[in-house]
């Protein structure tokens, strides 16, 4: 994480549907936080500023903030070391990285919390970008060194979407669809309806929700029961021409079944932020498909990223010391 004192005047955090509702009860006794594996100083100061102590880790520790992208063995010895933590802070909105930890540690009592909801804005500006490239062709018109006035290209306007996933970047991805009119069913573990959606519907009728979209969004946090969402089958009844948007986790897709869709031509196009594996190797089908958009995992870049994560550290060290409910609970027993 970078230097950041305050928010991005440009973002804000977005909560998922429902997640307003879920209030998440205040640790006792709450005392010291430690900032790691390497301490921040923009973390150290969003904690200072929502009246947390920040001290060395020790045995008075009852918070940890940790910064790192991975590192769950070093936090795990942490934890297990320090049994009077009681609330631990990670730092992005997907925690498949920490999955074992999460369930080693399921029904110890500690709070967990994530970043979810908090990069919500950017990565869903990106989504955005990359389905109106794909629509109007621009990974083969950015190519072109020659005039060719084919009339290829189509409206975002009043088309039919799919969201997979009902959390913050799905909740701005409808606000931001909204102008375009587009018909949009998202697409959740549970079927409660999502305010300015279309229809609301269960994991198990994917298939069927897949059958008249014309742009999927994949916005899902990874599982084991998530794994593989998308492979051959869905993409074999989305309708021609139909796009793929994959904002989430790479694992969610399989990609040796999109790259037999995209070769195939029934798949319109890709536009990837992450990939299965990442990063994706030099030489990887996928690179040399003329349909996809492969950034490198960049819809929420660290200028983005940091802001928000500081705010979300503040606001979570509020809730620590009794000041309202924590944001971005992690729920050990969905996994995210």
């Amino acid at each position: 994480m970078t230097d950041a004192a305050t928010p991005h005047p440009r973002h804000r955090a977005v909560p998922g549907a429902g997640a307003a509702s879920s209030g998440v009860p205040t640790p006792v006794p709450s005392g010291p936080i430690a900032v790691l594996p390497d301490g921040d100083g923009a973390i150290e100061a969003a904690v200072r500023g929502a009246g947390g102590t920040v001290a060395p880790l020790d045995a008075s520790t009852r918070g940890v903030v940790w910064t790192a992208a991975s590192g769950t063995d070093r936090l795990g010895a942490v934890l297990d070391a320090h049994p009077g933590v009681r609330w631990v802070q990670l730092p992005w909105a997907g925690v498949d990285a920490f999955a074992p930890l999460l369930e080693r540690h399921r029904g110890d009592g500690r709070v967990w919390t994530s970043a979810k909801g908090a990069y919500a804005q950017p990565v869903a500006e990106h989504a955005l970008m990359l389905a109106l490239a794909l629509l109007r062709e621009l990974p083969r018109r950015i190519g072109a060194t020659a005039w060719d006035a084919d009339e290829r290209g189509r409206s975002l306007y009043g088309a039919e979407v799919v969201i997979i996933g009902a959390g913050g970047i799905a909740v701005e991805l409808l606000r931001l669809l909204a102008p375009f009119g587009v018909r949009a069913t998202v697409v959740r573990r549970r079927a409660e309806p999502v305010a300015g959606a279309h229809r609301t519907v269960p994991t198990a009728r994917l298939v069927e929700a897949l059958e008249h979209a014309e742009v999927v969004f994949v916005a899902a946090a990874l599982t084991g029961a998530s794994r593989g969402l998308i492979g051959a089958e869905e993409l074999a009844r989305m309708p021609n021409g139909a796009v793929l948007v994959n904002v989430a986790r790479g694992g969610l897709v399989d990609a040796g079944a999109l790259v037999d869709a995209l070769r195939s031509g029934r798949l319109g196009g890709a536009g990837l932020d992450v990939t299965d594996p990442e990063p994706l190797p030099e030489g990887h089908p996928l690179w040399s498909e003329p349909g996809c958009i492969i950034t490198p995992h960049v819809a929420d870049t660290e200028a983005m990223t940091a802001p928000l994560f500081a705010e979300r550290v503040r606001r979570n060290v509020a809730a620590f010391l009794g000041d309202g409910a924590f944001e971005g609970h992690i729920d050990l027993d969905a996994g995210y």
